[in-house]
């Protein structure tokens, strides 16, 4: 069968940890983030926050928790989760630049249409965002994420250190990527996708349906396929530049804790 680049998201009726703030690390996160914020908080400008690190590290978890931690701030300050993967490329799109099996790799995003979204949202306009079906596997053509003046935007997805124009002041004003051991990760992915996979047995509309005769077993060797032949070499060669970009390094453990975190002054 062939391997193809999945992308997903939690499902919707799924309990997940969430972390405990500030995130049981010994790093005063708020704090940093506050200092941070400063002079767009001054200025009445959007606070852009990046969250990035490899497929199933945990990203939309943090996002979430950092939303968490934000509103115990005694501004109460607006916050609006935006998942780049809304930005990807629509199929039919990809496939006329026969760039179908890239999907999730960096030329799969229309990187222009992310940076003119975080441009307007700091200039203070109402923007759609478009969002992404983990049901057909394509963009959502039906619905949208209105983001409309918020005090911080937290942006979780892949390569967001490539939406930085060069020469050009930071559009993200903090990045932050999540760290992990390749195995680890792996184990997340796929204790992620069986889930997805199972859950598409008896909905025909799902991009997983497809998979529905597969075996437990076969379920697990394709999850293991999809990580070799797709998510560990965009890793490896791409993602991990966002770490090489990032403000705040945190790296977390089998279980996923926090076990510490790396700031880069700039």
């Amino acid at each position: 069968m062939q391997v193809l680049p999945v992308q997903y998201s939690p499902l919707p009726h799924r309990r997940e940890r969430l972390f405990s703030m500030p995130l049981e690390m010994d790093f005063p996160l708020s704090e940093w983030l506050r200092a941070r914020s400063k002079a767009s908080r001054a200025a009445g400008v959007a606070f852009v926050v990046g969250v990035s690190g490899s497929v199933a590290v945990g990203k939309s978890t943090f996002a979430r928790s950092l939303n968490a931690m934000l509103a115990e701030w005694h501004e109460r300050p607006r916050v609006d989760i935006v998942a780049t993967d809304g930005f990807l490329f629509a199929n039919q799109v990809l496939a006329e630049r026969e760039i179908s099996m890239r999907k999730g790799f960096p030329e799969s995003y229309d990187v222009a249409a992310l940076r003119a979204a975080v441009a307007d949202v700091k200039a203070g306009g109402r923007v759609a965002m478009p969002l992404y079906s983990h049901v057909s596997y394509d963009i959502d053509t039906k619905d949208v994420q209105l983001v409309e003046r918020p005090d911080v935007l937290v942006l979780d997805g892949l390569h967001l250190a490539q939406i930085e124009p060069p020469e050009q002041p930071r559009m993200i004003d903090a990045l932050i990527y999540l760290d992990a051991a390749e195995a680890d990760v792996e184990r997340w992915f796929t204790d992620r996708l069986i889930p997805l996979m199972e859950a598409g047995v008896d909905d025909p509309k799902s991009f997983y349906y497809a998979f529905r005769s597969m075996s437990v077993d076969e379920r697990r060797g394709f999850a293991k396929r999809v990580w070799q032949e797709i998510n560990l070499p965009n890793l490896r060669n791409h993602i991990i530049a966002d770490r090489a970009a990032a403000d705040l390094v945190v790296h977390k453990a089998a279980d996923h804790r926090v076990v510490h975190v790396t700031e880069r002054r700039r």
